[in-house]
């Protein structure tokens, strides 16, 4: 029995199992929680609310603590279920959890508060400290895991960046000092003093709080200047590369698996499946699209990854859903589309082009023989039938 309620809370909080009503309830409700807790930390900092409304926002606190605290406590107690934990080792699992990133930042979230009930500190610290609730969106939020994996893949190149401009700045500072230090000796008494100058300028924020008076030294500050616009664009062109690649590894393994579940392919093994995500692209037509019309030539095959589409054949029109494909016909018999297709509601699509479909057909005679048999079928027979068995094609409506 507790295995049954622990694996039900399991579901209801971890991300990444089936959607349901109550999971999204859940999430929509912690994600307000915390956003509405943020939102009263910093409201609480305005002096005149302050002063009227302390008592509202200590209860605000006390409830969002006791919230936060119970996820806490029944994400320890469910860690066990993590289907990585082998059976038999739940301290093993919730060790894991107390550890990782999120675990620690759940911890983050409720700290505080115990922090000051038992040892009262400075309330400012402390509200800093208690917006790191803002972090625990991460589970909700895909942006904020896209950027922590951008981090950590281009790390070696952001550090090596970092450490170049360490250098700059420190040689800038000291070549700084030497040119100004006998016209301005108070504003740049040392090179930790014209560190600042050097930071500030190479940023080209420019506070005006030091400025070079010497004429070397100002010809040596304008070089500073477009050294760092020059400088500061190479972890933005990082960042920017990172973020693109990051994004094509999601697509490439959001396509495998979408690639993966059409049984078309599951008598493939994992290469030659990646062999053909690699040759789809991805596209997304709007509802009531005509994706292929009767009559036009053939340069493309589709797979359905989610939406529905209608193949307009007679007597009766077909629906296509989610595992699907069409458009295999005319590019086997080199042919014009006998079917015009349209997209029933917004879908997205995996497009097979037809010089891809010849040269994957040359590398797969299995998979070649099995698209021609549908395609005898569709041609030789208009009855609607389900996505194509794992031992061999369906019978499917003719969609060429």
């Amino acid at each position: 029995m507790t295995n049954t309620w622990r694996a039900k809370a399991w579901d209801l909080l971890e991300e990444g199992r089936t959607d349901s009503w109550a999971r999204t309830a859940v999430k929509v409700f912690l994600g307000a929680v915390i956003i509405g807790s943020v939102a009263a930390v910093a409201t609480e900092t305005l002096p005149a609310l302050a002063r009227r409304a302390d008592a509202f926002f200590a209860l605000i606190e006390r409830i969002v603590v006791t919230i936060l605290t119970v996820e806490y406590v029944l994400r320890f107690w469910v860690a066990p279920q993590d289907p990585r934990t082998g059976p038999g080792r739940p301290w093993r699992a919730r060790l894991r959890y107390a550890l990782s990133p999120l675990g620690v930042i759940d911890l983050l979230a409720i700290l505080p508060f115990y922090v000051d009930w038992l040892l009262p500190g400075d309330p400012d610290w402390l509200r800093v400290l208690r917006l790191f609730r803002l972090l625990k969106l991460a589970r909700y939020t895909p942006a904020l895991s896209l950027f922590a994996a951008v981090l950590r893949n281009e790390r070696r190149l952001l550090l090596a960046t970092l450490w170049v401009i360490v250098v700059l700045l420190m040689f800038e500072a000291a070549v700084m000092f030497a040119l100004e230090r006998h016209a301005q000796p108070t504003v740049f008494a040392s090179i930790p003093h014209a560190m600042w100058w050097a930071i500030v300028t190479i940023a080209t924020v420019g506070y005006g709080d030091m400025v070079p008076v010497t004429p070397l030294g100002k010809l040596f500050g304008g070089l500073v200047m477009v050294l760092g616009i020059a400088l500061f664009a190479v972890p933005a062109g990082i960042l920017a590369s990172g973020f693109a690649a990051e994004l094509r590894k999601r697509d490439f393994v959001v396509t495998w698996q979408t690639v993966a579940r059409v049984p078309l392919f599951a008598g493939l093994d994992a290469t030659a499946i990646a062999d053909i995500a690699r040759l789809l692209k991805r596209q997304v037509v709007p509802a009531r699209f005509a994706i292929v019309r009767r009559g036009e030539p053939a340069d493309a095959m589709f797979f359905i990854m989610s939406g529905q589409v209608e193949v307009d054949v007679q007597p009766q029109p077909i629906r296509l859903g989610a595992g699907h494909f069409f458009g295999e016909v005319a590019l086997l018999r080199d042919t014009v589309r006998n079917a015009t297709v349209t997209a029933l509601s917004e879908c997205q699509l995996l497009s097979l082009g037809v010089a891809d479909f010849h040269g994957l057909l040359n590398a797969q005679p299995n998979l070649k023989a099995a698209l021609t048999r549908v395609a005898d079928h569709r041609q030789s027979s208009r009855a609607p039938a389900g996505p194509t068995p794992p031992d061999g094609p369906a019978e499917a409506p003719q969609t060429g």
